[in-house]
């Protein structure tokens, strides 16, 4: 299973800076809305806010059928926080919140 971390920031550059000192690498992605890391295998990406829907940093994976874990997970009691969207060709994520209000994400076709 493939986790991510997403971290909604105010400005790209400043935490792309910031980022690439604490975690010791360049970005391996370096967009006008997303910077991404990868530290060992985990991807911790930078995102405007407002992008995810969500105030706090973001755990993301990645699952084979988007639509209907979303689905399921919501008349389990989650909550949309951002509604699938598509990212980059054949990727769409979403934001749900789990009971308790954390956001977590899903990334799939």
């Amino acid at each position: 299973m493939a986790l991510s971390t997403v971290i909604p920031v105010h400005d790209l550059n400043v935490a792309k800076a910031m980022y690439a000192k604490v975690l010791g690498v360049a970005p391996h992605t370096d967009t006008a809305y997303y910077v991404g890391f990868n530290i060992d295998g985990h991807e911790i990406g930078l995102a405007l806010r407002g992008q995810t829907g969500a105030d706090a940093p973001v755990l993301c994976v990645d699952v084979a059928k988007l639509d209907e874990l979303r689905k399921g997970l919501l008349a389990e009691g989650a909550k949309e926080v951002s509604a699938p969207r598509q990212v980059a060709p054949g990727v769409r994520v979403c934001v749900l919140a789990d009971p308790d209000g954390n956001p977590f994400g899903l990334r799939g076709a």
